[in-house]
């Protein structure tokens, strides 16, 4: 029965301060004998400033940062599932990547969140994902982690359930949700739809989120949580502050729910 650790950050506009809490979490996670740890959306830059961003973005930094996380993975000898830094893509934009390292120090995947966060919120919030960030164009999932088969998500991907039931049709054991869920959506919609995307793909869902308020000036919900395929929410960290905590993922519970629920095995194709 693997043991994961979730990291729940306050991150701010400097990613070597960020990186020290990654690090610092990585060193007590291995400590305590965890096998993987799941950090937030945007754990090493969270900076609604994209000039002030780009200076970071647009250089050798991110290149820098990874082989950094990579060293600390080989070193704490925990697999990192980095929910996601912006990194250089193309076309003058950016990615905003999510990355695997197994305890090697090896990087077994990256993931470029899909769907762009573009909306205007009742509370006057406006966000444009899609004028700084080139979406990804294809599901990833890695073979062979500690949680079993590991699918990979970034925040409003929570939103689009045929990406979910892409990875459930892949028979992922877990999917891995980082997020940086506003307050107001996040008291509206963050539990319910975690839980629906659980109990959807028959598999554990780990979400670590960020939370509190932040030097950029938004304010983010909190609330990392791991989801069992039933449904069940076996860690909720709370909305009050960043910190690191622990949860044993029994993955034979997914052949248990499976069969006394065999809907990915019952599906249809729904005709045009």
């Amino acid at each position: 029965m693997p043991k994961i650790a979730l990291l729940q950050m306050t991150s701010g506009i400097d990613p070597e301060e960020n990186y020290s809490s990654v690090e610092a979490a990585a060193k007590e996670a291995s400590r305590v004998g965890a096998e993987v740890l799941f950090t937030p959306e945007m754990s090493l830059l969270l900076d609604r400033d994209r000039t002030r961003a780009a200076t970071w973005v647009n250089s050798n930094e991110p290149i820098r940062m990874r082989e950094w996380l990579a060293r600390l993975a080989a070193e704490t000898g925990v697999d990192l599932a980095i929910g996601s830094m912006p990194f250089p893509a193309d076309e003058g934009l950016w990615a905003n990547r999510a990355f695997y390292f197994d305890a090697t120090g090896a990087e077994r995947a990256t993931y470029d969140k899909m769907h762009m966060f573009d909306v205007h919120l009742s509370t006057g919030e406006t966000w444009r994902e899609s004028s700084a960030y080139k979406a990804g164009d294809c599901p990833v999932s890695i073979d062979d982690t500690p949680m079993g088969k590991l699918g990979l998500t970034i925040c409003y991907d929570l939103r689009f359930p045929a990406l979910f039931e892409e990875l459930g049709k892949r028979r992922c054991d877990t999917i891995a949700v980082p997020a940086a869920f506003t307050k107001p959506t996040g008291v509206a919609h963050w539990h319910v739809m975690l839980r629906a995307r659980a109990i959807e793909a028959s598999a554990f869902v780990i979400a670590a989120a960020q939370v509190g308020k932040h030097q950029d000036g938004r304010e983010t919900y909190g609330h990392s949580v791991v989801v069992d395929p039933w449904g069940e929410v076996l860690l909720d960290m709370g909305g009050e502050d960043a910190h690191l905590a622990y949860c044993d993922i029994d993955l034979e519970r997914i052949n248990e729910v499976r069969g006394q629920v065999p809907s990915l095995a019952n599906k249809r194709e729904i005709p045009n």
